[in-house]
């Protein structure tokens, strides 16, 4: 009688938990839009093939400060912007709904947008949302004849194990479509000296760096704080972008004579 009991209490318990398992936090199962960055660096190309001025916001580190992000989005919005640029961190712990609920309140920009990969967004299964919603970890697109070179600088999620940063990528955009482009914006989640860069090898990440062609500045996210750094003492500026919980940005007025920044507060 007793083992009854007990068979039929297991059976209850497994029924009556029924479904709180059925979808795991990694799952890389999800609804909704996929390969963003290559739909909108499609948009980003065509529309400013040719023009005179170009204006970027670079956001970072958004993470599940969504009240927050939805806020910055509103005010990007109201600014006189071309496209955006997320440094990474576009969630917390790298689950599934994290990176939904972030596509979502940035599907709500009036531009196109990019988004580079954090080390957060590595977390369980996250590198592999992030290919399927986003696309390549390394990634480049030309606006306005100038190359934004986008790349993985998460060296620590290798285990320092792989070519991360890719220099062999960073040497093909010296060389690819160099018809098109004159000018270089290098962009990253986690810069030289961070506790994510592979610093073995940042010296001569910053060598390759100055091999594409009209190198202006390089973006980085990662630390939470604005600052701008000539990290080498070359006249490279890595302008580090903060946290949407700090709720700033940056904007970057971009025209033939060179560029203009601002922090913009919101």
């Amino acid at each position: 009688m007793r083992k009854i009991v007990f068979l039929f209490i297991i059976l209850l318990s497994v029924t009556a938990c029924d479904g709180v398992f059925d979808i795991h936090p990694y799952d890389v199962d999800f609804d909704g839009e996929t390969g963003i960055n290559a739909k909108n660096i499609a948009i980003i190309e065509e529309r400013f093939r040719d023009v005179d001025t170009l204006k970027v916001a670079f956001i970072s580190d958004t993470h599940l400060w969504l009240r927050e992000t939805r806020d910055m989005v509103a005010d990007i919005n109201k600014k006189d912007v071309d496209f955006v640029v997320h440094c990474g961190d576009l969630t917390d712990t790298g689950t599934t709904d994290e990176f939904c609920w972030t596509r979502d309140i940035l599907s709500d920009l009036n531009v196109p947008y990019v988004a580079l990969i954090g080390n957060h967004d590595f977390l369980g299964t996250g590198d592999e949302v992030y290919s399927e919603m986003y696309g390549e970890m390394n990634f480049s697109f030309i606006a306005d004849s100038i190359k934004f070179v986008c790349l993985n600088t998460n060296s620590t999620e290798y285990d320092y194990m792989a070519a991360v940063p890719d220099l062999d990528f960073i040497e093909e955009q010296m060389v690819s479509d160099t018809a098109r482009f004159r000018r270089t914006i290098v962009v990253m989640h986690a810069q030289p000296g961070s506790d994510q860069f592979n610093n073995n090898v940042s010296k001569a990440f910053e060598r390759y760096l100055w091999f594409l062609p009209g190198l202006m500045f390089c973006v980085s996210g990662h630390d939470h704080k604005v600052s701008q750094d000539d990290l080498y003492g070359d006249g490279l500026i890595y302008y580090r972008t903060d946290c949407a919980e700090h709720r700033n940005y940056y904007i970057f007025t971009i025209t033939e004579g060179g560029y203009e920044y601002e922090v913009v507060y919101f």
